[in-house]
């Protein structure tokens, strides 16, 4: 096997509007195609990143909870790269959206905080 790169990563959400607007207006993604499938009840929303397609969005009626976070079984967050951490935290602040105390990565020496999307799935950001 040989894998080239990451597709996407797809996220299933409890409130759709809530969080394509998360995703859109403070994550800053760029909405690629969205369709709503009548017969699943359901929005699958394709986003990218600086033209890299990236996530999919899902929502469905009545999804069960995550079990915990971020250590239950499984993907354990998301996580992706900015070139300041201060700033990015400033901004996510000014939008009402609480991040962990800035970590340090004890190989690297690079910065690293987290943050929760609208359905509390834990996201990084890690300075580049």
């Amino acid at each position: 096997m040989q894998i080239e790169k990451l597709h996407h990563i797809a996220i299933i959400c409890s409130d759709y509007q809530k969080s394509k607007q998360f995703y859109t207006e403070i994550l800053g993604f760029t909405i690629e195609k969205e369709v709503y499938r009548q017969e699943r009840q359901s929005y699958k929303l394709d986003l990218s990143l600086k033209g890299q397609y990236v996530i999919e969005l899902f929502s469905f009626p009545n999804p069960p909870q995550r079990t915990s976070r971020p250590e239950a079984a499984g993907l354990r967050h998301i996580a992706f790269g900015v070139k300041n951490i201060e700033k990015e935290i400033q901004f996510l602040t000014s939008r009402n959206i609480t991040t962990e105390p800035i970590r340090v990565d004890e190989y690297t020496n690079k910065k690293f905080t987290f943050f929760s999307d609208p359905d509390n799935l834990p996201i990084e950001i890690y300075e580049l």
